[in-house]
């Protein structure tokens, strides 16, 4: 059985909160687990000083672009360069609509970038559509572990 589990990496705690309600509030996910830099990131994918990783690999993340330490296109650019994880299904949830952060991310082979909307239960009900649509109708192979 696929995992149904998604590593939220986002260092706004309001955000984090907003997307928690939203996902909760259906039964598909098994765990959330937040990280609030790139550089918490990377150690949960790929492991911390010379250690394998200790968790299993999420079944999405949802990740935003400005993070403190390492930024969210370098997190994705180790995520599609590591054959441990370069199918990992990745979204990006972020307030930049810039062209340059959007044709960066889809070089890099982001599955989805989307811009956090303003407005709460816009916001709530994205995240809702994310969750449901990556989670429970995509298809995607089952990860190997290494």
């Amino acid at each position: 059985m696929q995992p149904t589990q998604i590593l939220l990496v986002e260092d706004d705690p309001n955000d984090v909160e907003l997307i928690q309600i939203a996902l909760d509030s259906y039964n598909f996910v098994n765990k959330i687990t937040v990280v609030s830099d790139g550089e918490q990131a990377l150690h949960y994918l790929f492991g911390r000083d010379g250690q394998p990783p200790i968790c299993p690999l999420p079944r999405l993340v949802l990740l935003d672009l400005k993070l403190p330490k390492v930024d969210g296109i370098e997190v994705l650019e180790a995520i599609r360069n590591s054959p441990r994880t370069r199918n990992l299904v990745v979204v990006v949830m972020t307030s930049s609509a810039e062209n340059r952060d959007l044709k960066a991310c889809y070089d890099l082979g982001v599955n989805s970038y989307i811009v956090k909307p303003l407005d709460f239960q816009q916001f709530v009900q994205m995240s809702q559509h994310v969750g449901f649509y990556w989670m429970m109708l995509n298809q995607q192979p089952s990860q190997d572990q290494y």
